[in-house]
C-alpha cells in the first residue's frame, strides 16, 4: 500500500503495531516459561494478558476508521524478540539470565511506547477520539509494564545477578 497521506500512516503503523501485538503473544509464555524470579514469570503472565487485550483494541480502532484489521510484519519486534531469545539462551538458569530477560523485555516495551506514542498523536491530529482513546490505553499500559519490570529489576534481580 503507498503511503499518500497521515491517514495512511496511521493505518500502516497500526498493521504494523498488531503484528507486533501478535508476536508478543507468542514470546512471552516462553519468556515466563524461562523466568526464573517468580515476581518476573508473573509479570511476562500478566502482560500476556494486557496484550491479548491490545490485539483486540487494534482490530477496535481499525473498526473505528472502517477499516478491516489487518497486519504489516514488524521486522523490528521480529528482530527485538529473537535477540531476547538469544540472550536468553546464552545465559545460565539464574539472576543473570533474568536480568537479561527484563532487558529484552524493556527494549520491547520501548518500541511500542514509541509506536504506540507515534499513533496516537497521528489519531489525535485526525479527529480520531475513538482510535486514540484505544490506542492511548495500550500506551498507558505498556509504560506501566516498563515500569513494573525496571521495579523487579532494581528490587533484587540485578543485585542477585551481580552476586552470581
Amino acid at each position: 500500500m503507498a503511503v499518500k497521506d497521515l491517514n495512511d500512516a496511521l493505518l500502516d503503523l497500526m498493521k504494523d503495531l498488531l503484528h507486533a501485538e501478535k508476536q508478543l503473544t507468542k514470546a512471552l509464555p516462553k519468556m515466563a516459561k524461562k523466568a526464573g524470579h517468580d515476581e518476573l514469570r508473573q509479570a511476562f503472565e500478566s502482560h500476556l494478558e494486557e496484550t491479548q487485550e491490545h490485539v483486540t483494541r487494534l482490530e477496535q480502532a481499525f473498526e473505528a476508521m472502517d477499516e478491516k484489521p489487518r497486519t504489516k510484519v514488524c521486522h523490528a519486534m521480529q528482530g527485538l524478540i529473537e535477540e531476547g531469545e538469544e540472550a536468553s539462551q546464552e545465559a545460565e538458569e539464574g539472576s543473570t539470565r533474568d536480568a537479561m530477560l527484563i532487558a529484552a523485555a524493556q527494549k520491547v516495551e520501548h518500541y511500542e511506547i514509541a509506536s504506540y506514542g507515534t499513533a496516537v498523536v497521528w489519531a489525535q491530529q485526525l479527529d480520531q477520539g475513538k482510535v486514540a482513546k484505544l490506542l492511548h490505553a495500550t500506551l498507558d499500559e505498556e509504560k506501566e509494564a516498563d515500569e513494573k519490570l525496571t521495579q523487579i529489576a532494581e528490587s533484587g534481580v540485578n543485585v542477585a545477578a551481580e552476586n552470581e
